[in-house]
């Protein structure tokens, strides 16, 4: 008899829990705005690198990329000899800083470029359009929009 009870009670607590967190979830969508950016004009690149990079060439490539003016920042990869830069597109464009770089270096790599499919899609392109977390959240969003 008391562990019936108190079977009751722990599933009360548990479905009460998961209720609030639920009711937490759809008010934080609902209220949720789009962020307003002021560096609307930041794009972020991508180049590939064919050689080995080591700490000294990455060094190398960083202080070459921050000469070029509209570069902002950097990020490489060393495993895959990637190098993701952002850059001010009134500036300067992903061509632009590939052909200045290749210019200061000449280094074995190429312009990461993707394709119109991707391109044209009107969510990230990492983001499953078909998924249940993406459905639920426009659900959600078209109910109080």
């Amino acid at each position: 008899m008391k562990l019936h009870k108190s079977l009751k009670i722990a599933l009360a607590c548990t479905l009460g829990v998961f209720l609030s967190l639920f009711i937490v979830l759809v008010v934080h969508i609902a209220t949720a705005k789009p962020v307003e950016l002021d560096n609307a004009t930041y794009q972020i690149s991508r180049i590939d690198f064919k050689e080995p990079l080591d700490s000294l060439k990455m060094k190398e490539i960083r202080r070459n990329l921050k000469s070029i003016p509209g570069v902002k920042n950097d990020r490489f990869n060393l495993e895959n000899g990637v190098v993701v830069f952002y850059h001010d597109n009134q500036i300067v464009d992903a061509e632009g800083v590939f052909n200045q770089l290749q210019a200061k270096g000449n280094y074995n790599a190429e312009r990461f470029t993707i394709s119109d499919e991707i391109a044209s899609k009107k969510v990230c392109p990492a983001m499953n359009t078909n998924s249940i977390s993406y459905k639920f959240s426009r659900g959600i969003q078209r109910i109080f929009n």
